[in-house]
């Protein structure tokens, strides 16, 4: 039977943060909901803050991360789910990685961090998995408040905007939180404090979740991330941090040691260390005998820029890792356009023993399959040369201006933009 208090897990108990660990398995690759604060696809090796994560895995492969991750620190006590996206705009992959977590590591506590948009029609399920926590980000229990943090939310094939995106939303979130009391599962609220946005509503979402029983609240200063509606607000200096807890703490405990936790985090709260998934990962791999990815493609028209959209690339420079750092490999050509999704499928498997793809541009979709094949695809624009010195200093790479693309799922790249 696992435990369900506070004890072991570090993000709910201060007084054992310092000895037990997390790991977050980044399994989770699509969202339901677009947040003005959020960007996914800004991937920085240097970040710390959800939504970003080195790779996708699949659960089979999380597993495999999980039980080296335990050779290697045998003081993790708690198996989260948290993104990139959201767990339950992914629940197959959710649900059957709980399942092997259980099955093969029945031990370790288990823990989801999703929008709660649509979580409802899994919780008896996550319950008899003896999933014991539970966070949700609640910015608002006013619709009018809330519909200025979030662009859209998608209900099945639906869109959402404006005012309907918000109530839906909510009452999504405060009819997940009464079935997940009903069956005591520990329920966390993240908040994220916004300036002139929601910063003044606080008090009034602490008071409305402690009518619902939740357990404790995490006040967070929101992290403006470039390119979001959001990108140039100020957060909120200290003492306000500190204000706004101390108020929405006469309805809740008031968690203040967060660390806005990656995606694929490893290890303890306090440990600063963004690459510690992807080192962990090429020790996985190393396990399984599975060879390392050690090149970097390059969507390029002449082999000294990047400055090709990787729909219109018909093929790739690939350049191999080596001890002194980036080394020409060859010219690979990419599977040929017409064939949709199969394209990106397609591609992934000829470009494996690549880690990133750097592009001008790229579409929704073939981002989202390459992800899934432990394929990072980044936008960005500059010499070939001065990209693979950042990559391999792990330094942040040099970008000039990233483009935004709309296209989706039919990204072709025809030259002119979107395709």
């Amino acid at each position: 039977m696992k435990r369900h208090d506070y004890e072991h897990h570090p993000c709910f108990n201060d007084q054992t943060r310092h000895q037990y660990g997390r790991i977050h398995l980044p399994v989770a690759a699509r969202c339901n909901i677009q947040c003005n604060f959020c960007n996914r696809k800004y991937d920085c090796v240097n970040e710390s803050r959800p939504g970003v994560t080195s790779t996708v895995l699949t659960p089979e492969e999380a597993i495999n991360c999980l039980r080296t991750a335990l050779q290697l620190r045998p003081n993790l006590a708690v198996v989260g789910i948290a993104g990139p996206g959201d767990p339950f705009a992914n629940p197959e992959e959710t649900i059957k990685t709980i399942e092997m977590v259980n099955e093969n590591f029945p031990e370790l506590l288990t823990c989801l961090a999703t929008n709660g948009l649509s979580l409802l029609p899994y919780i008896d399920r996550i319950a008899q998995l003896q999933v014991s926590h539970v966070s949700l980000t609640i910015n608002s229990v006013n619709p009018e408040i809330g519909e200025h943090i979030y662009a859209w939310v998608r209900d099945g094939k639906v869109i959402y905007r404006g005012l309907d995106a918000a109530k839906l939303l909510q009452d999504r979130q405060i009819a997940a939180i009464k079935e997940l009391k009903k069956r005591e599962i520990i329920v966390k609220v993240n908040t994220i404090i916004i300036p002139r946005i929601n910063d003044q509503h606080i008090p009034e979402i602490a008071a409305e979740m402690k009518r619902l029983g939740v357990d404790i609240m995490n006040c967070i200063p929101i992290y403006p991330v470039p390119e979001t509606i959001f990108a140039a607000v100020n957060p909120p200096t200290a003492a306000a941090v500190a204000q706004i807890r101390e108020i929405a703490g006469f309805y809740l405990p008031q968690m203040a040691h967060c660390t806005r936790c990656r995606a694929d985090a490893v290890g303890l709260l306090d440990e600063v260390n963004p690459q510690g998934f992807a080192e962990l990962r090429s020790a996985c791999l190393a396990d399984q005998n599975v060879p390392p990815k050690t090149g970097i493609a390059i969507a390029s028209y002449e082999g000294m820029l990047i400055n090709q959209h990787l729909g219109e690339a018909q093929e790739l420079f690939v350049f191999q890792r080596v001890d002194s750092g980036f080394e020409f490999l060859e010219k690979r050509p990419t599977p040929a356009t017409g064939s949709g999704e199969q394209r990106w499928q397609e591609l992934g498997e000829n470009f494996a023993d690549c880690e990133a793809i750097l592009v001008s541009g790229v579409g929704d979709k073939p981002r989202e399959v390459l992800k899934k094949k432990g394929i990072e695809v980044v936008e960005t624009e500059g010499f070939i040369e001065e990209a693979l010195r950042a990559l391999f200093n792990r330094e942040p790479l040099p970008r000039i201006h990233k483009k935004t693309h709309a296209c989706g799922s039919n990204c072709r790249g025809n030259g002119l933009g979107c395709g």
